[in-house]
């Protein structure tokens, strides 16, 4: 059993805990990080009577006929291809790029963990909302708009609680150096309604700000469910959103015991929008109310694994990359 792995070259270490799991149970993975093709690796489709895909990585090559699954994990088009390049050019040859990698995934027969158009799906947040509500989870309120006034008057409904407001894309500013910096979840003051004219260049995502009593990821793989929780609360930084403080409360990650109505729930959602793996994260209020705020058709995994013997996730994910036929 072959499993793909695609990726891209500074992927975390969910990779190598994965690989290291899938040979542990007797399988083989192919590592394929897509920010170093064209440039490095090599690609080739033959359409014909006889169908074959190659890909070669220096002395590395695999035959895709070989392959069992696929899991469908980062995707980081064309990225070293050179931006000394006329900008036109660079842009055609990444989306030629984008084009040719996630043709050769769609044409890969075998198990995909998950399907690009499922994972696609699922990554507009609206939707997400929208479907959990109609499985029977709590949700905040959540206004996506670039209108200033509906933003002040969603203000004024949220007053006792306060709003927040967050991306609904994995947006980051990187530095001159490659550093990444990601944009958080941050509170709205009165100031930031008196300054809205941004919105007119960018649509924003506002919510009320939820109570919290403990943060909680929730990690299901196929219909096996791992719940991790953690008082973010215990640091200022981490108010309304626990990343801020991801490497200091690493350690403070513990086993949660989801109600039973609740993991129901969350399996329909994973059910409507066809994926055998989602990150999910919740607040648990004040009062023991669950909320869900999303769900993450990639999210990451690897902090709960490295930090705690209670969430063998990787173990999970491979089992059911060897085991589960298309």
């Amino acid at each position: 059993m072959t499993v793909l792995i695609i990726t891209f070259s500074k992927d975390n270490e969910s990779i190598p805990l994965t690989i290291k799991a899938i040979e542990a149970q007797g399988g083989k993975a192919f590592r394929f990080d897509t920010d170093r093709f064209p440039t490095e690796v090599q690609l080739d489709v033959y359409q014909g009577e006889q169908k074959r895909i190659i890909i070669t990585d220096g002395d590395q090559k695999l035959d895709l006929s070989e392959v069992s699954s696929v899991w469908y994990r980062r995707m980081r088009y064309g990225q070293k291809i050179p931006d000394l390049m006329d900008k036109q050019l660079r842009d055609a040859s990444i989306e030629e790029t984008r084009r040719t990698v996630r043709g050769m995934i769609a044409s890969l027969k075998g198990f995909h963990f998950d399907k690009m158009s499922n994972v696609d799906l699922t990554n507009n947040k609206q939707l997400q909302l929208q479907v959990a509500r109609e499985v029977g989870l709590l949700t905040p309120r959540t206004l996506t708009s670039n209108n200033p006034e509906a933003v002040k008057q969603f203000a004024q409904e949220c007053h006792e609680q306060g709003i927040i407001t967050k991306m609904v894309s994995s947006f980051a500013i990187f530095g001159e150096q490659g550093e990444e910096f990601v944009v958080f979840t941050n509170p709205i003051t009165d100031d930031d309604l008196k300054n809205l004219e941004g919105l007119r260049l960018c649509p924003m995502t506002f919510q009320e700000n939820v109570p919290k009593a403990l943060e909680l990821r929730t990690t299901i793989v196929g219909h096996r469910v791992f719940t991790a929780a953690v008082d973010s609360q215990q640091l200022e930084g981490a108010t309304y959103d626990w990343r801020k403080e991801g490497r200091a409360l690493n350690n403070a990650w513990k086993p949660y015991d989801l109600p039973e109505d609740v993991e129901k729930k969350l399996l329909k959602l994973m059910a409507y929008f066809g994926l055998n793996y989602g990150a999910i994260d919740i607040i648990v209020t004040p009062d023991n109310r669950h909320i869900f705020l999303e769900i993450n058709p990639v999210g990451e995994f690897f902090w709960l694994e490295l930090f705690s013997p209670h969430f063998p996730i990787s173990q999970a994910i491979a089992e059911i990359l060897l085991t589960t036929k298309n």
